[in-house]
């Protein structure tokens, strides 16, 4: 059982894969069959398992939950009460509580088990850039 940190610095909203550094981390763990468990330390991000061979697939995404949920400042958003962070605030939390915050992938002969066309996202939801954390254990 053993346990690491991601640093993810995002750019504002998108989604950011980062299969790759979680991969190179196992490599080194020496871990044959386990089981990986990544939890992103924030309450307006989300992690996603998603396709990584065409961008396309991520610029629709965040144009879905956008047009889902749109900035504070949209009048269907008047409702909100919490907008003092900022119009693209309480709308990231909201869609935090819709997308997964801990993924889970099993690890098989030292490799994580994605299907093909499969990446880990992190998936921010502010407008701002900011630097994420993503705890990953495994075990």
């Amino acid at each position: 059982m053993t346990q690491t940190k991601f640093s993810i610095q995002t750019r504002g909203q998108g989604l950011y894969e980062f299969a790759r550094h979680v991969s190179e981390w196992i490599s080194t763990q020496k871990a044959d069959d386990a089981m990986l468990t990544l939890f992103v330390r924030h309450t307006s991000a989300s992690l996603l398992i998603q396709e990584n061979a065409d961008p396309e697939v991520q610029a629709d995404l965040r144009n879905f939950f956008h047009r889902l949920v749109p900035p504070s400042s949209d009048p269907a958003m008047d409702y909100l009460t919490h907008t003092y962070e900022g119009p693209d605030d309480m709308p990231a939390h909201i869609k935090a509580a819709m997308m997964p915050v801990s993924l889970s992938v099993p690890v098989s002969n030292g490799r994580m088990t994605l299907g093909t066309w499969q990446g880990i996202y992190l998936f921010e939801h502010r407008d701002a850039p900011h630097r994420r954390e993503v705890v990953a254990h495994l075990a």
